[in-house]
């Protein structure tokens, strides 16, 4: 694995908790998951009773404006909730799974894996927003879309731009090697973590990666800077900021780590 670089193209990072961040990225302006809602349960259709533990780090009103919501998947409040469906209509251009933009209509595009939507820049020139695959759970996606529905990750590239993964609610290695095949070395990796589980679904194991995971991932992407999102906030994520950092720090990767400007 290379070593970082600070001149790869680094930039800020604004992290909100669960999995829900903000970035701007030639010259537009992206925002991962909005989730805004206070602590609380929240259900899903036929699915388990999601609770929130902690606020989000700032609100709404905190982000200006918006260009693009990268949105892995619509089903699941802990990445699509009351107030970030509210913001969606203030958003001219929302990208997630094609399923997704059936449902939310409006300003949604889906994206199939491999897919690609080419943005204008203000400055001139473009950046390219790639769907590539993620999988909500392990096993065969035929297996696990049933339970957890379709999600979508995304790479963002542009001509002198840093190349930008936002992985979405994926727990496949395997996946993650395909696309650092397709578009490593990697920048910038925001990877979603917290190894969410639930004791009656895919027998307890993680439905997104844990830490160990998301140290693999790392090596697998060659990536220069890991944004870790989606560890806090939810009452099913089963591991947070310290296993995390002792993962990273046991592999010699913690300096690859940014934790975002929190809030």
């Amino acid at each position: 694995m290379s070593s970082p670089s600070a001149t790869v193209g680094h930039f800020p990072v604004r992290v909100f908790g669960g999995p829900t961040a903000l970035f701007e990225y030639g010259g537009l302006r992206f925002l991962t998951d909005p989730t805004f809602d206070e602590p609380g349960d929240y259900p899903v259709p036929n699915g388990p009773l999601l609770t929130k533990t902690r606020p989000p780090a700032g609100d709404p009103a905190d982000l200006g404006a918006v260009d693009v919501v990268l949105l892995s998947h619509d089903e699941h409040s802990d990445n699509l909730d009351r107030s970030g469906r509210a913001l969606l209509a203030d958003v001219p251009l929302t990208l997630t799974t094609p399923s997704g933009a059936q449902r939310l209509g409006g300003n949604a595009t889906g994206l199939a894996d491999w897919e690609s939507v080419t943005l204008d820049r203000t400055a001139g020139g473009t950046v390219t927003v790639t769907g590539v695959p993620a999988l909500h759970g392990p096993g065969r996606r035929e297996d696990v879309e049933k339970f957890s529905g379709q999600v979508v990750g995304f790479v963002l590239t542009g001509e002198g731009l840093p190349t930008v993964y936002v992985s979405g609610d994926n727990a496949s290695l395997d996946l993650v090697k395909e696309i650092a095949d397709r578009f490593g070395p990697i920048d910038t990796a925001l990877l979603f973590a917290g190894a969410p589980r639930f004791p009656a679904l895919f027998d307890g194991a993680p439905v997104v990666l844990d830490s160990a995971q998301a140290v693999e991932a790392t090596r697998l992407l060659d990536a220069r800077r890991v944004v870790p999102v989606h560890y806090d906030s939810w009452a099913h994520f089963t591991e947070g900021h310290d296993e995390l950092a002792e993962a990273f720090a046991s592999a010699a990767l913690n300096d690859r780590l940014d934790w975002g400007r929190r809030g």
